[in-house]
């Protein structure tokens, strides 16, 4: 079986995105090798939870950073990931119900994650990336160190 494989025009140039979209390839490799012999239904459905955790998580950190750019199409940007998250939560739901969804899902996640990072992410990198210069120059005392404390911790 194929295995995904990343591929230079996938990187944002933000370090910490292209590591955890990075890490989602890496998953949905793990996803493909339990179609090999000597695998359980266990290890796909503990491979789907793991891979449905963590991209709950990256997309929130996502879009953490695109509301804190004032990214102009983070709401339709959210929009494509709830719809996403939804389909997802429908192949667990099948799964659960004892059917074999696992190739469907493989195709679905291969195509779905390149084709949104080339398009959707990309989009909104120019933005994160001008904030985040912003934020690392911001060195006086209301910067973005004393403002994150604040929020964390007020």
């Amino acid at each position: 079986m194929d295995y995904l494989a990343w591929q230079d025009d996938l990187n944002t140039g933000i370090q910490v995105i292209d590591d955890q979209h990075k890490r989602i390839v890496f998953m949905i490799n793990l996803l493909i090798r339990t179609q090999e012999p000597g695998h359980s239904r266990d290890e796909v459905g503990n491979v789907l939870n793991e891979l449905v955790d963590y991209t709950l998580s990256h997309f929130a950190f996502e879009e953490s950073l695109m509301e804190e750019a004032g990214y102009e199409f983070t709401r339709p940007h959210k929009h494509v990931h709830k719809i996403f998250i939804a389909r997802v939560k429908d192949f667990s739901l099948r799964f659960k119900a004892g059917e074999d969804i696992t190739q469907e899902l493989i195709g679905l996640l291969s195509r779905w994650l390149f084709n949104h990072i080339r398009n959707d992410d990309s989009n909104y990198v120019q933005s994160v990336k001008d904030n985040m210069n912003v934020l690392v120059s911001d060195k006086q005392a209301g910067g973005w160190f004393s403002r994150s404390i604040k929020k964390f911790f007020n």
